[in-house]
């Protein structure tokens, strides 16, 4: 069976158009989340994180003119078009695949600003991927993944899985959602979102803060397409569950995540050796309840834990991706990064996270996410 390596990665938020700057932002503690007034979303102002629009067509405009991209799909061009370089992948080799991890897409051309400037098939996850394949010149079709939240950390598990199975040597994988009159609207409807920045997993927390950006890691077999000078991390294990506990709120008892932490952990034959957690941590009452007792089932409330949604928001189905991003540059630095908006404890079970961003040697990682309709997911980096 393949070895797979996780090699480069980029990262588009409110904080940087690279994984470097991100991470930087975040170990000096600054925040993307700001408070915003847009009566076409809300009738109230609302706090997220959203990638500046003017910036954003200014960074495109150095790859194309073309005016025939959405602005996702911008962004997911500009993502994966900074792996590429630093890269050096073929695109057009048959061994070389791209996987599409998104919730909504292209959602935000059904609102009334924006119908008709590009046509309705748009809409369509596959149509969308297929806009981004072309651009690059793929040979393969793009595989698209939209499992809810989990849909990131899901698409590098299937990464992974194809690598493995000798289907491909090279898998991009790249996830990219945006912040739209659908999305909050609908957290809104379930009084979800919080009035504030998000809290993960702080007594005072009250729900989610919306983000919206792109992440973009690169899978592959083959060792020559890492850099010499840091770490070789392999992407060991993965798992998926689901606790088909309720349409939007998770298992009552963290079982069912702590099933699929526990298998990730037993693929990568690394048991009690994790260093460092990222955790989902949306600052919901009942997600963040549900993952303290997950990670104590699993026995795991005594690793090093950060959730990083207080630094750019749940950016839904990229939130995988680039929170695994940060992971890696957190492994390759030996930083954990301090987990931005926690105070105060307001889960039931023993938790121990980040306070300040601090130095340490880490040499295995696990990524969890979980979603929607009971969904789970786990993901083990290691050295």
């Amino acid at each position: 069976m393949k070895t797979v390596f996780a090699a480069e990665g980029n990262i588009i938020t409110s904080l940087g158009y690279t994984a470097e700057e991100n991470f930087s932002a975040m170990e000096q503690g600054n925040s993307g989340i700001q408070k915003f007034s847009n009566p076409k979303f809300l009738s109230f102002p609302f706090h997220a994180s959203l990638v500046d629009d003017r910036k954003l067509s200014e960074k495109f405009s150095t790859l194309s003119t073309n005016q025939n991209y959405t602005r996702l799909e911008q962004l997911f061009i500009l993502s994966i078009a900074d792996v590429i370089e630093k890269s050096g992948v073929d695109l057009s080799n048959e061994k070389t695949l791209l996987i599409i991890s998104t919730t909504k897409g292209n959602i935000n051309l059904l609102e009334e600003q924006n119908y008709g400037i590009f046509p309705e098939k748009r809409l369509l996850l596959f149509e969308m991927a297929k806009e981004v394949a072309c651009y690059f010149g793929m040979k393969n079709s793009p595989l698209v993944v939209s499992n809810a939240c989990i849909s990131g950390v899901l698409a590098i598990i299937t990464a992974q899985r194809l690598i493995r199975s000798g289907q491909y040597e090279n898998v991009i994988v790249s996830g990219g959602d945006l912040v739209s009159e659908f999305t909050l609207s609908g957290f809104n409807s379930f009084k979800a979102l919080s009035d504030e920045p998000c809290k993960p997993y702080d007594a005072a927390r009250k729900g989610i803060t919306l983000g919206e950006g792109c992440g973009t890691l690169l899978l592959t077999s083959n060792e020559n397409l890492l850099h010499n000078n840091e770490k070789k991390i392999k992407v060991a294990g993965g798992s998926v569950s689901n606790d088909a506990n309720h349409i939007s709120g998770p298992s009552r008892t963290g079982e069912e995540l702590a099933l699929a932490v526990n298998n990730a952990i037993n693929e990568a034959q690394c048991a009690n050796a994790i260093d460092f957690i990222s955790a989902h941590g949306t600052a919901t009452t009942f997600n963040d309840e549900m993952e303290a007792k997950a990670f104590s089932v699993a026995g795991l409330q005594n690793v090093s834990l950060n959730s990083m949604k207080g630094f750019f928001g749940h950016t839904l189905g990229a939130a995988g991706i680039i929170e695994s991003v940060i992971a890696l540059e957190t492994m390759k630095k030996n930083t954990m990064i301090s987990s931005l908006g926690f105070e105060n404890s307001g889960v039931s079970m023993p938790l121990n996270i980040i306070r300040q961003t601090e130095k340490k040697e880490i040499n295995t990682s696990l990524k969890t996410a979980s979603g929607f309709g009971g969904c789970n997911a786990a993901l083990v980096f290691s050295v």
